[in-house]
Formats: C-alpha cells, structure tokens, sequence
C-alpha cells in the first residue's frame, strides 16, 4: 500500500472531501503508474480520481464502530515521534 495514503475513518473531526480526494489521487497515481498522466488520458485519469473519491466518501459514511473517535493531533503527534526515531 502507498504510504501517503492514511486511514480516514473514525476521527474527529471527520475526513473532509480534500483529504479523500488526495487519498484517491494517490491511489490512482499508484495504479496507473503516473504522477500526471498525458492530455490524452488526463479525463480518463480525472475520472477514476472523482470515481475513487465518490466511493471512498460512500465507504467512510456507511462505516460504524462502537470506538470512541481518534484525535487527529495525538495520531500526528504519534506518526512524528516513529519518524523522528526512525531517522535520528
């Protein structure tokens, strides 16, 4: 799995449409193999992000838990500390 691509689900606040729109950039950037794709296939490649995004967002609305919602700054705060040991 990419790694720029970060779970979405159960945070407060929720993930915004932005934050899903990136993720499924980056996943159609992973399938594709392209960062930008040619004017002859940039619609197709707009497409499956907007596809990917409507999805995602679908997926993320119709999922429940009975956890209590993550902190968005406690999991940052987290991610930083494993980076800055693991490049220290």
């Amino acid at each position: 799995m990419c790694r720029n691509i970060k779970p979405l689900f159960n945070f407060d606040p929720p993930a915004t449409d932005e934050e899903i729109h990136d993720a499924a950039l980056q996943f159609v950037r992973k399938v594709s193999g392209t960062a930008k794709p040619s004017k002859r296939n940039e619609a197709a490649f707009e497409r499956a992000v907007r596809s990917i995004a409507n999805c995602a967002r679908e997926l993320l609305d119709s999922l429940e838990t009975s956890q209590p919602p993550r902190d968005r700054e406690e999991v940052a705060a987290k991610a930083r500390a494993r980076t800055a040991t693991r490049f220290a």
